[in-house]
Formats: structure tokens, sequence, C-alpha cells
């Protein structure tokens, strides 16, 4: 029989809103690694481990049983005592952990010996205080300022830090202990006297501080709300609100339910949002903070699954919107913000990210996100309260986008802390020459054209529905002459596909790499060289069979392993596969997907990392993990709702109250059923099922007006693109309910 693998998580997280913790499979802590009890970007916690007379406790099993909730038990080794040997197993000992804000965790203990034991148990622990940046980059700064206080008649352990007006404090309160703690050399220590069949139990509540903020745990004992349990109830409402899927494949189910998951848990709740309205954080550990471009994926990702999601990171990132010049932040009029952040680093002005504006694309992609919510949620208001920042993008990308004036975007950070490359692919060494040599700035990426192209197209669309249709003809003439300079420039026949972008001198980087399968997403590419990209895209450099890798095996730069050198990212998948059904490869969309699909089955829970290794499937046999990669991760969550879209060709038009679908089920996934989608002010169900190699589908209840339509999505302009490689199935509706 053959054997089930699966890829197990290097950690165990659990989070909630902006507090998570990120431990081993032990429930330990390493200060050395990146594992922590995090919030406001500080990790308050830098080491834990619970011992037995000062020997490690055995591992039983350990187990995320929600996403801000896990279980980890243990049984003792042998172990000799003052008073005698305690035998291997005879006392289990049992941890549950759940976080609300604070974090509060129940210990319990119980002796299954015939005879009594006595034994000391005791709780190691320390607070570096350290930036989230510092952890990040494994170069930690041994922080003097921190004092510790024992408060014995409170049982109350108070670790605080101040700094030039920074403040964070860890208080580490012992509730309903069966016996009195002590704190000695860094520990909490416990003397337990254990009758046969008898049990001990200690609760602790670890609340933090975080300047005037105080996060105390909403969970009580196992789990039990102290109060009113809003997380939890917002996690229900969110499953409940979101488009359900039944399909013929459970692991499809599970993988879909798992994504799902993952999205509501990194929802932050400010408290300047609407009800129903949330922010998506970019991913645990690194990235639980406000992001431009992850946020604008990650929502993009999720308006088939839940739309309302997109009005959160349109709102902030407009409250954001740069008003001037700040060449430490890399901040022009009219930019959306990168990343923020609110630790020791940007309080004392020593990173910029307060915020940090160093990304080509973010300003460009809340167009594009804008657009696509107005299709989804058909509210033209959407539109009149986000025109002003509209409008100020839109300059941005001609003004300043465009650093010489020639019609396409480059980048290049003035800052002396900013970043080298300002794409998605935003490690330093990930833009290189195909002699692998890295390419210096200002570099103009091929996929930033096709962003514009899109955004300026979608623009001219909403600006003639709010009645400017001189702006949206201009837009329009716009779009075309980059369209028609971007094929001159960016296309190479050397490589037959795309080039990665222009150097600074303006000459092609002819680089294989997955940016060229964005310009077929955008719409920018021409349809005579569509075919050429997705054949290139799929040659055996390119695809690992887990997906298409970020850059081609033939490259001297190429490493599997790396962050953006030749491994695979789902999110990257999510946007090729759109782009390949844009122009009507519907074979080679649902290959792409397949191979995702395959990797998350792989995956423990059934969860997409950030990342993973562009090894190929051949060699591996399963997906190998990067090594640091988030998790869970926004926009790796969201790629599995945005290749079920791609799969099934859905696209909202509400204002004109219709639903496109132009659906190719492969024979892997022969049956979909959706529930609940949200377009406009309705809510519809459809099936899809597979006959021979023809998609079917009808409608199976609806609520509100709303009609259902076959229409292949075509680049803009109208037309399909050249013959698709291989059979093509088109999708054949079935007669749908009025």
């Amino acid at each position: 029989m053959p054997v089930e693998v699966k890829v197990r998580h290097e950690t165990l997280v659990i989070l909630q809103d902006r507090t998570f913790l990120v431990t081993d499979h032990r429930g330990e802590i390493d200060p050395d690694s990146e594992q922590g009890l995090f919030a406001s970007d500080t990790r308050f916690v830098s080491y834990y481990r619970l011992t037995l007379d000062d020997e490690p406790w055995r591992p039983l099993g350990s187990a995320i049983v929600s996403h801000h909730a896990e279980r980890l038990h243990f049984e003792n080794p042998d172990i000799v005592t003052e008073n005698g040997t305690i035998p291997a197993g005879q006392l289990s000992l049992s941890v549950m952990r759940s976080i609300a804000d604070g974090m509060h965790e129940d210990l319990d203990i119980t002796n299954y010996g015939r005879e009594a034991s006595e034994f000391h148990f005791e709780i190691s622990l320390r607070s570096d205080f350290a930036d989230v940046f510092e952890v990040r980059e494994h170069r930690l700064v041994r922080r003097d300022r921190a004092r510790k206080r024992w408060l014995s008649r409170t049982r109350q352990l108070v670790t605080s830090y101040t700094n030039l007006g920074f403040r964070r404090e860890l208080t580490l309160r012992l509730e309903k202990c069966t016996s009195a703690p002590r704190y000695t050399e860094g520990r909490i220590i416990f003397d337990i006297t254990l009758a046969p069949a008898a049990s001990w139990h200690a609760c602790v509540a670890y609340v933090l501080t975080d300047g005037a903020r105080v996060r105390e745990p909403l969970h009580g004992c196992y789990g039990i709300p102290v109060g009113d349990d809003v997380m939890d109830e917002l996690q229900r409402e969110w499953l409940g609100a979101t488009t359900a899927l039944a399909s013929s494949n459970p692991e499809v189910d599970r993988i879909y339910r798992q994504s799902i998951e993952d999205t509501g848990s990194l929802r932050m709740y400010d408290d300047d949002l609407a009800p129903q309205v949330w922010l998506p954080s970019a991913g645990v550990p690194s990235f639980v903070a406000l992001f431009g471009r992850d946020s604008l994926i990650a929502s993009l990702q999720n308006l088939m699954t839940y739309p309302l999601l997109a009005l959160g990171a349109l709102q902030k990132l407009g409250a954001y919107q740069a008003q001037e010049f700040d060449e430490w932040r890399d901040a022009e009029p009219g930019k959306i913000l990168h990343e923020l952040r609110v630790g020791e680093l940007a309080h004392l002005n020593q990173i910029p990210h307060t915020p940090y504006y160093g990304t080509a694309d973010a300003t460009i992609l809340y167009l594009i996100v804008l657009h696509e919510a107005w299709k989804w949620l058909g509210d033209l208001n959407l539109l009149r309260v986000h025109q002003g920042t509209a409008l100020r993008c839109l300059e941005w990308i001609d003004r300043y986008g465009d650093l010489d004036g020639d019609g396409f975007q480059e980048y290049q950070t003035r800052s002396s802390r900013g970043y080298e490359n300002m794409g998605w692919k935003d490690s330093g060494d990930a833009i290189v020459y195909p002699n692998g040599s890295l390419v210096a700035s200002p570099k103009a990426l091929c996929e930033l054209q096709g962003y514009v192209f899109d955004a300026k197209m979608r623009m001219a669309e909403a600006f003639d529905a709010l009645g400017d249709h001189r702006l949206a003809a201009g837009l329009r003439e716009d779009a075309a002459e980059l369209q028609r300079r971007f094929d001159a420039a960016f296309w190479s026949d050397t490589i037959g596909c795309y080039v990665l972008g222009l150097d600074p001198a303006k000459q092609p980087i002819e680089t294989v790499a997955s940016n060229a399968g964005h310009c077929l997403w955008s719409g920018i590419a021409s349809p005579e060289h569509a075919e050429q990209v997705v054949e290139r895209l799929l040659q055996e450099d390119m695809w690992s069979g887990w997906g298409i890798r970020t850059l081609s095996a033939k490259n001297p730069a190429y490493n599997p392993f790396s962050y953006q050198r030749g491994s695979v990212w789902p999110h990257d998948n999510g946007i090729i596969a759109h782009g390949f059904k844009r122009y009507g490869f519907h074979r080679e969309a649902n290959r792409v997907a397949q191979d995702i699909f395959r990797a998350a089955s792989y995956h423990e829970s059934f969860r997409l990392p950030e990342l993973y290794s562009g090894a190929p499937r051949q060699a591996t046999g399963f997906p190998v993990q990067y090594r640091g990669a988030n998790l869970p991760q926004a926009w790796a969550a969201g790629s599995v709702s945005h290749l079920l879209q791609a799969m099934l060709g859905l696209r909202a038009d509400a204002p004109a109250g219709r639903l496109c679908v132009d659906p190719a089920l492969p024979d892997w996934l022969p049956e979909v059923t959706l529930s609940q989608l949200q377009v406009g002010e309705g809510r519809i169900g459809l099936h899809f099922w597979r006959e021979g190699e023809i998609t079917r589908w009808e409608v199976t209840d609806q609520d509100g007006s709303l009609l259902v339509v076959t229409e292949p999505w075509a680049p803009w302009g109208g037309g399909q693109g050249s013959r698709p490689l291989g059979e093509q199935s088109r999708a054949i509706p079935s007669a749908s309910r009025p």
C-alpha cells in the first residue's frame, strides 16, 4: 500500500488579531529562532521551557485545535528526585493555550502511579522585547533597561521595558494554582506532591502592555471566555458569511476550508473600520501588520469568497496615502504605503516604516482592487468615496512611477534603509540578468507595465460610471499607447517570452521568470504572443510539478530553496493561472491549479505556506519546505479561491446585474457547487459538473435579480488569444433558473 506523506510544518502557530504565538512542536521557544509570543511588532516572550526537576518532559503530541488555541501532551522521563525515583510515564502533563488579546495557559499534571510523587515543576521564561525586525534578521540587541519584579502576594511576574517613550510590559499572573508558586533565577517553581490518581492545576494569564493598551486574555480556563467571546463570534460570523464550496474531491474541500479559516484568522480588527469590514494582515510570524501589496492582493483573491474584505484595505490604505515627499520613507504624493510598523525601531525612527512607501506596485494595485470590488459589490458610492484617492494614484503613476518620463514604470529607492527591489519579488537578489548577475536600479519590471495598463482600463470604466467621460477616454488612449510600446520594448524572440524588465540603460533583461505570466493576467500581452508565453512558462525549467517557479532553472542564479530565485509561490501561480484563462488556455490554467492543490494536499492541515521549494516533483516526491516561510499567510491562503475562480471563469459585473461564467473543470475535479456567492446585494448558488469533455452549469438558488451568462474572459479590447495548446473544452451552460 502507498504511504501517505504529510509535510509537517516547522512550528506551531496560534493567533488572534495582532497577537500571536510561535513555538516548536514541544510548545517551547528558542531565543535564537524567530519563535516567541508577539504583539505590536514586539516579542514579549523570547524563551520558554517546562521542566520537571530540571529534566525536560517527553512530548506525546501537540496540535492546533483552532486558529487561536493549541494543546500539548507530555509524560515524565525517569526522574531521580531527593525523595526517590519517579518511573517514566507515571506523570502526565497537558498544556492548553488560547490567544485572545493576551494569552491564557492551562497546566495540568496527573499522577497515574500507585504511589505518591513529590517533584518540582518549573516554568522558565525570558522577555527580550526584541523588535520583530531584529527577530526576523537574527540581529538581537540586549536591552539592559528591562526590569523584572516578582510580586509574591499577587503571584505575578512583571517584566517591563521603556526607552525614550517606548514602553512594553509583560505580566504573568498565576491563578487557580493547586500549590503556591515561588520565583528564583528566571524560573517560576511549584513544589508539588501528588497522591495516586490526583491532579494538579495552574492557570497562567499573559497580559501584554504596549504603550497605553493593555491586552488582557479574553479566555479563562480551557478556553472558556471571561466575558463576551467577541473574537470567536467574529470568526463564526466570517465562516458563515463566506462562499461555501462542496466538490467531488474531498481534498479540494479541505484545502478550501483551511484557506477560509486562515484568511479569517489573519484579520486585524481596527477600531475605525465598520462592522463586517476587516483588514487582512500579511502573515505570521514576520508580517502581522498593515501591508499595501499583500492586503490588496489578498482582498482581490477573496472577492469570490467575501467581497467586503476589500473595503478594509481600500479604506485603511487610502487614509495613509502619501501627501508629501519624504526620502527617508520613499514617499511621494499619491503613493500607497508598503508597510506600517509600530515597534521600537519604528518608534525611534531607526527604520522608515512609519509607514514606509517603498513599493512600486501597491499604488497601481489599489486602482485594480477598487474597480474589481465595485464590479463585485455594484455600489457606485464605493467609487465616489475613493475617487480622490484614485485620482491621486493615477497622478502618481504618471508623475512619479515613471522616473525618466519614457512612459514605463521604474523604481529606485532614495532611502538609506530602502528596499533595492520594489515589485512583489522584493528580496535584494531577486532581479537578475540571464548570466545570474544582479540588475542595478532603476528597473522597469514587465508586470508593472501590465498593472498600469489594466488599472487605466479599469479606471476608464469607473470614471465613465462616475460621468467623467473625458478622463475615461484619456485613460483608454494612455493604455492603448502603453500596450503598443510595451510589446515593442518587452518582447524577446530570443527567449520566446516577455523579458523580466528593462535595466538602467533601458536594455531588455532577457531573463525567463514568472513575472511574464502577470502580463497575461493584466491583459497587456498581445494575443499573438500569449501562446508562446504559456508554452515557455510550462517548459521543464520553469514548471516544477508543484507549480511554476519564480526563476528558470537554467539561470545560473537559480536555487530552488531560495526566496525568489526558483522557489514556488502559490499566489504567483494563481495570478498566472488567471492569465492563462484570460487568453483561453483552460487546460493549462487547470494544470497550474492542480499543481498547487496537489502541493497543499501534502502539507499538514492542507494549509498552503507562503512559498515552498521549486525542486522538481519527480526528484522530491513531496513539496519541500522553504525554511522561514510565513504560515498562515494571506495571499497563499487566498490563492485557493483565486485558482477556483479561474477554473470556473467567474467574473462579476454587479453594476450591470450580471455574473459571467466560463467553466472548464478537469477530470480531477468533475463537480463543484458554490453556495451563498455574493454578487451585488444578492446571493446565488451555482452547480458545475463535467460531462465528458464539457462542463455544464446551473443556478441552484438565488436571492436577488442577477443574470448568469456564459462569457469567455478576453484581453482588453475583446477577442480571444491564439489557439490554446491541445484540445480546448468550452463550457456549455444549462438553462439557468430565472
